[in-house]
């Protein structure tokens, strides 16, 4: 079995991975702050609700937007599951042409979410991943990963109405029944979540566009992409678990040559 970690700015994530399945998820908040102690005990707690011994863990994964958290996430995988973190990164085999004037500054979740995408829709795709900022990566049908399109998140949109102005309160991200509000927070929630399906569909739009690639698929995946997924036909399909099969797709291409290696 394989233990996937998504460590991203709001949340990190864990699924086991049993050959393509996901057996079990977990989820936590991201705490810069947490020991390795900390974080195995999570991790063990995770695994005894999952029936799942240390030993049966044949590999770890992490692919993490976060470096402040890893030193100790590492150290707490070393020290309790007994194995050395295999880390996604563009040195890795992955499938794709990370095309950018540095590619070590291309987040390891985009590379995940493209890896995914060629490797399983094999045709042009844009994956918007909806997590603390959302993400507008295409990947090619050959392959290559070069244009993106990067926005607040909906959490942060709504976060920022409320913190930075003085009688907004905070409200619950959901749409409302009417774009035309009734009372302050029904205002808030269609401002917020209509205007952000609005942007998402004209960037998606834009990106066909000026790509010359009309047909190409769009596929959603992060927390609030639900919300947004089922409101608009500009994006085909909804898949939270891209990161998971991204990281497990990784995994097994480089697989043998990291073993070979020692590691």
């Amino acid at each position: 079995m394989l233990l996937t970690v998504d460590a991203g700015n709001t949340n990190i994530a864990f699924a086991i991975m049993d050959g393509d399945e996901i057996k079990s998820r977990y989820r936590l908040i991201t705490k810069t702050t947490r020991t390795s102690d900390e974080f195995g005990f999570f991790i063990m707690h995770f695994l005894q609700s999952s029936e799942v011994t240390p030993g049966q863990i044949e590999d770890v994964i992490i692919s993490s937007v976060v470096p402040k958290l890893m030193y100790a996430l590492t150290s707490a995988i070393i020290k309790y599951v007994h194995k050395k973190p295999i880390v996604i990164s563009p040195d890795l085999k992955t499938g794709i042409t990370v095309v950018s004037e540095n590619r070590n500054s291309v987040g390891a979740d985009r590379i995940v979410n493209t890896a995914w995408a060629h490797h399983t829709l094999h045709r042009s795709a844009i994956i918007v991943d909806f997590g603390t900022a959302t993400t507008f990566d295409y990947v090619s049908a050959e392959g290559e990963f070069k244009y993106v399109v990067i926005a607040p998140g909906l959490g942060i949109s709504a976060e920022a109405l409320a913190s930075l102005t003085a009688k907004l309160p905070e409200i619950e991200i959901r749409k409302p029944a009417s774009v035309l509000g009734t009372n302050t927070v029904q205002g808030m929630q269609a401002g917020v979540v209509y205007g952000y399906i609005g942007a998402v569909e004209y960037i998606i739009r834009q990106m066909k566009k000026e790509l010359g690639d009309p047909e190409c698929m769009v596929v959603a995946t992060g927390g609030l992409g639900k919300v947004v997924s089922r409101e608009t036909d500009e994006i085909d399909a909804y898949d939270p678990d891209i990161a998971y099969k991204g990281m497990k797709i990784i995994y097994d291409l480089n697989r043998e040559a990291l073993h070979d290696s020692g590691l």
